[in-house]
């Protein structure tokens, strides 16, 4: 378990110091849940967006499978085509 000394600044901010912001990834932007435990004592707990998490799954899964963004961007245009070809057109 690691202990720090952090300040409460301005506003209410406060740093967390780099070795833990380095161990766990964290960064400017995350939201993050205070959970009173009484006493004086806080939790703080990431809030993770679920959409969020998706995302870098998805991210992860193209960059394994070497697809990139002009390959996403080509193959949407084709399926659009596709259904338009299904949907509207006349045969």
């Amino acid at each position: 378990m690691t202990t720090a000394t952090i300040q409460i600044r301005k506003k209410g901010a406060i740093t967390l110091p780099s070795e833990l912001r380095t161990k766990y990834a964290l960064g400017e932007g995350d939201v993050y849940t205070v959970i009173d435990l009484g006493d004086g004592s806080f939790l703080l707990s990431p809030n993770l967006s679920q959409i969020n998490q998706l995302g870098d799954r998805v991210s992860e899964i193209l960059k394994q499978q070497e697809v990139t963004l002009d390959d996403l961007l080509s193959t949407l245009d084709d399926e659009r085509e596709r259904y338009y070809q299904e949907r509207y057109v006349r045969k």
